[in-house]
């Protein structure tokens, strides 16, 4: 089972935000997850991102894959480069 971190779609139309969560890669979008570990709310000025950082450090030392959106938002809260200076 392939397992990714990556974004849910919440709120209202034109009024989005996402849940940062952990499911399987062959479910939905906005389907099945097993853990949520964050948000991200994009129409805040500045924008909101929030993430667990235990939860999120454990699940990518378990294996989970980070998409590219997800990516750039760990690298935005500094969780990258806690991850890099983890790794040495």
């Amino acid at each position: 089972m392939a397992v990714k971190i990556r974004l849910k779609r919440m709120g209202a139309k034109k009024d989005p935000f996402y849940r940062i969560v952990v499911a399987d890669s062959r479910s939905p979008r906005d389907g099945r997850f097993i853990e949520e570990i964050g948000y991200y709310d994009p129409l805040r000025n500045p924008a909101t991102i929030k993430i667990d950082e235990e939860k999120a450090i454990s699940w990518i030392h378990k294996g989970a894959q980070l998409t590219g959106t997800a990516k750039s938002l760990f690298s935005k809260a500094g969780l990258m480069k806690k991850l890099a200076e983890e790794g040495k």
